[in-house]
């Protein structure tokens, strides 16, 4: 049998196991919601030990907490950050609405940790409380919010931008290395005027360029934190000045410009800035599936599809057609950039969640949002180094079907015009020739002027002239 301590809360006596920092209300709630088995990520967690670290330094200052409670309580919570005491935040994401069960799961962590650290009994709440001293000036209420803007802004630009900006230079160069290649384009997946490979990869680029921009757009209402509006917005029981003090040292910790929310009932009341970061999320999805879908299909064959690109071969693809490879690493951004989407959905019903004073979906957004930055920024990271690093132009594939379509008759038009350009098209597929032999059968242009008119380099340069 696990060995056990008594805790108590305000409920009464509850078995713990002895080998935890959590207490009681933690225990209670792990009870309570056994749903999914799914945590709170570290960077979230790490985000609320910082809350506590900032707040038990300020409650020093202010005399509030005896100086060794206030120093045990920060090397706890830098304990906390650092990963060390991984394990002890067991609860699941769907639990009360307001994340006060996590709240207090890492008030009791730090305060059983910063008991241990001073000698005392762990579970005793002596010297060190967990409400008292971890949770002085604060709320569940103004600092589960604080954590979900803490944690997604530092993922988003120590973890996303930098993958992005990664996918993005990857593209660039592939747009470079692509230029002369001349293909085919393609609107309503039917054949349509040339276009060079290297132009298509551009747009791909700053579709990411774009959506990194998106991103920055939406990072000044994410600085913004609830701290210091406690239970309803009004800051009962904060000593003045302890919250922006606290911002000011988390902001000082991070190197991020944390401010307090200009409105501490609209910070605690709504998850705007949240669902808004959400939004680009979804743009940048949007972004990274359409340019997974292009590659894919791109590389389709590889001799029996499109097969203008050859993607790098990582694995067997099929466990009975020998030799098959797949393009994995476009697939996998396909199911991140549908994952992304579904979470915004979530996020958008969760953020409607709000009644009065408080929204009461909060550990869900948290969740949802954090997952989104976090699988955005590996599957943007791997599609730059497993795929696009690796693509190959088919240039003879390229010149083929560019040769063979007829969409080329498109620049004979402003020369013979629009009916007679059609004839050729329809000729051309009923005999199975290419537009520029039906052309010179019938002896439309003169030979020189044709060959100018149908070059197919000159149409991605804006046409033929004079």
């Amino acid at each position: 049998m696990t060995d056990v301590r008594i805790e108590t809360d305000s409920l009464g006596e509850i078995e713990v196991p002895s080998s935890v920092y959590y207490g009681a209300q933690t225990e209670r709630a792990r009870r309570n919601f056994p749903v999914s088995g799914q945590t709170f990520p570290h960077r979230f967690i790490a985000a609320h030990a910082l809350i506590k670290r900032e707040a038990a330094r300020v409650n020093k200052s202010l005399g509030i907490v005896p100086d060794d409670i206030a120093d045990a309580i920060v090397r706890a919570a830098d304990e906390v950050i650092s990963g060390d005491l991984a394990g002890n935040f067991p609860l699941d994401i769907f639990q009360t609405g307001s994340g006060t069960s996590t709240n207090m799961n890492v008030n009791e962590v730090i305060s059983n940790r910063a008991i241990e650290i001073l000698g005392g009994t762990m579970g005793s709440k002596s010297p060190v409380h967990p409400n008292d001293h971890v949770n002085a000036g604060q709320s569940s209420n103004d600092t589960i919010p604080t954590s979900i803007h803490v944690a997604a802004y530092g993922a988003v630009v120590e973890d996303l931008e930098p993958a992005l900006e990664q996918l993005a230079v990857s593209l660039e160069k592939k747009a470079e290395a692509f230029d002369h290649v001349v293909k085919i384009g393609r609107t309503h997946l039917q054949d349509a005027v040339p276009v060079r490979l290297g132009q298509e990869f551009s747009g791909y680029a700053q579709q990411i360029r774009n959506g990194i921009a998106r991103l920055q757009a939406a990072e000044p209402r994410l600085a913004e934190l609830a701290l210091g509006g406690t239970a309803v917005g009004t800051g009962l029981n904060a000593p003045p000045g302890f919250s922006a003090k606290v911002i000011e040292g988390m902001a000082e910790t991070t190197g991020h410009p944390f401010v307090q929310a200009p409105n501490l009932f609209e910070a605690l009341a709504a998850k705007d800035a949240a669902l808004e970061m959400s939004g680009a999320l979804k743009t940048i999805a949007s972004s990274l599936a359409k340019i997974a879908n292009d590659i894919r299909w791109l590389g389709s064959g590889p001799r029996c599809g499109i097969g203008e690109i050859a993607l790098p071969s990582l694995q067997p693809g099929s466990s009975i057609m020998p030799g098959k490879v797949n393009p994995v690493i476009p697939e996998m951004a396909l199911m991140v950039s549908a994952q992304v989407a579904g979470n915004d959905a979530t996020l958008g019903i969760a953020a409607m969640s709000g009644s009065f004073e408080l929204n009461v979906m909060m550990p869900v957004i948290a969740f949802n949002l954090l997952q989104s930055i976090e699988i955005l920024a590996n599957g943007s990271r791997l599609m730059a180094e497993r795929c696009v690093d690796g693509l190959e132009a088919n240039e003879e594939r390229c010149k083929e079907l560019v040769e063979g379509s007829l969409a080329m008759c498109t620049s004979l038009a402003p020369k013979i015009g629009y009916d007679q350009a059609a004839s050729i098209a329809k000729e051309a597929f009923r005999t199975g020739k290419t537009v520029r032999q039906i052309a010179v059968e019938r002896e439309v242009l003169p030979a020189d002027e044709l060959e100018r008119v149908l070059d197919p380099r000159g149409q991605t340069e804006g046409g033929i002239q004079g």
